[in-house]
């Protein structure tokens, strides 16, 4: 599977107009961090968030969600997850959170930095998902998320 497979998957994900709830990022309460939301259902959320270069989100966590895919779509971003020690993420991989997870990123790069996380909701049907496995990459990340999102679902 190429790095531009995944880049056209992501692009993809982010241009369903039908599920878009708003395309225009809006600003968080953390300075130089803005989000926009791609897809916003019973089963799963879906933002794309815009880090603008030294900008940080804060530690925080999602306690109204399954579980939490952070999905880099570019290079220079820090991400602190519990009290592990902080990574620097690769752009077109997967990082899972369980629900409650405190987390937080910050851009380290000299642009911005762009990422899509996924939060799968309670409601999400466990049909969609394989029993006690986490996606590894972008492209099983999306396909749960296509498969909650879909409206035969």
């Amino acid at each position: 599977m190429t790095r531009s497979t995944i880049f056209f998957a992501l692009a993809a994900l982010s241009c369903l107009p039908i599920l878009a709830q708003s395309t225009d990022p809006i600003p968080t309460q953390d300075a130089g961090v803005a989000r926009a939301v791609i897809i916003d259902r019973a089963e799963v959320r879906v933002l794309r968030v815009e880090i603008q270069p030294g900008a940080t989100r804060r530690i925080h966590q999602h306690d109204d969600v399954r579980y939490h895919l952070f999905l880099p779509l570019t290079a220079g971003i820090e991400l602190t997850v519990g009290s592990e020690k902080p990574v620097l993420t690769a752009a077109g991989k997967a990082y899972f959170m369980s629900k409650g997870t405190p987390h937080g990123f910050r851009n380290t790069g000299t642009s911005v930095a762009m990422a899509f996380e996924v939060f799968v909701k309670p409601d999400a049907s466990a049909a969609a998902m394989p029993k006690d496995s986490k996606p590894e990459t972008v492209l099983d990340a999306l396909a749960w998320t296509l498969a909650l999102a879909s409206p035969t679902h």
